[in-house]
């Protein structure tokens, strides 16, 4: 690589961390996923996404204005053919506490569910189980993961298409025994800034492979049908997201959330009488412009 190849890779490579790093600290700043004293387990999978998690959160760990543990967790599940060096290796040259928790979940996916069916639900139950067990034991105060804002998308219109639910993914999420946090400090990052900051770093990225050829069809038919907006109506998807944040409960159809039932003239609502009116639809999506931005001062 000549020298001005060299010095643009390093120049794009500081630019795309700096974005990473200031839609990180939003989050974390937004939703009060990081506090003083917090001992955070990281669970790193080998995917590209929590490597970035685990990486950003260090570099931010360092100029943050509340002290914060980090340690990473890794779950062995006892694939087949599971490069077990690799992580170990890793986390050992980043010098960061880490602990390997071998669980045989493979064993168990594959004699529960039958063939050609997906293994996703039975998978996470397990690994959830395991981590919440795992953050107990060491200590965590929070449990950070590596889903992105594409994820959040993505979950959002798998419940819409297939569970008739107006429900997303919890950039924070509190587990059902109030035992554990939940944070997602990626909440904000565009899953296509995570691919390239994967390869920049070059990041020893190891497939999942518990399911084989088997993948989840309605959760790619979404992604196709979202990387296809994006492609031919840009911004489209920044916008969705934007809507996400920007929830009017008098207008939807939910009485659980909003009284319609004893709604009247003296009520208060989000956004008064537009019943009639012809929708205000901008001509630039919402959310797009501030996007681009880079901002070059990051705080948590």
């Amino acid at each position: 690589m000549s020298h001005s190849a060299e010095a643009k890779a390093k120049y794009n490579l500081n630019k795309l961390q700096k974005r990473l790093r200031r839609f990180t600290g939003q989050a974390i700043a937004d939703f009060n996923m990081i506090e003083e004293g917090d001992r955070i387990m990281v669970c790193l999978s080998g995917g590209k996404d929590s490597y970035t998690l685990l990486d950003i959160l260090q570099n931010l760990q360092r100029s943050a204005p509340v002290n914060f543990e980090l340690f990473a967790i890794n779950l062995d599940q006892k694939q087949p053919g599971f490069p077990e060096h690799i992580l170990p290796e890793y986390l050992e040259s980043l010098g960061i506490e880490y602990k390997i928790v071998e669980e045989d979940t493979y064993s168990i996916v594959k004699d529960k569910i039958p063939e050609g069916k997906t293994t996703c639900s039975l998978c996470s139950r397990l690994r959830r189980g395991i981590l919440y067990r795992t953050a107990k034991e060491m200590g965590a105060t929070k449990i950070a993961l590596g889903h992105h804002r594409d994820d959040m998308i993505e979950t959002m219109f798998l419940n819409m298409f297939y569970g008739g639910k107006l429900k997303g993914m919890p950039a924070k999420l509190l587990s059902d025994d109030a035992q554990h946090m939940v944070i997602r400090p990626l909440a904000y990052c565009k899953e296509k800034d995570i691919v390239k900051y994967a390869e920049a770093k070059e990041f020893p990225i190891i497939p999942c492979n518990l399911c084989g050829s088997q993948e989840n069809l309605q959760r790619k038919h979404i992604k196709a049908m979202l990387n296809e907006w994006d492609k031919t109506h840009p911004g489209r998807v920044e916008t969705i997201f934007t809507s996400m944040q920007n929830v009017v409960p008098s207008h939807l159809a939910d009485p659980s959330i909003f009284n319609f039932a004893e709604l009247n003239k003296d009520s208060q609502i989000d956004e008064g009488d537009i019943a009639l009116d012809k929708p205000d639809v901008p001509a630039v999506p919402v959310g797009l412009e501030i996007e681009e931005q880079d901002v070059n001062v990051i705080q948590l």
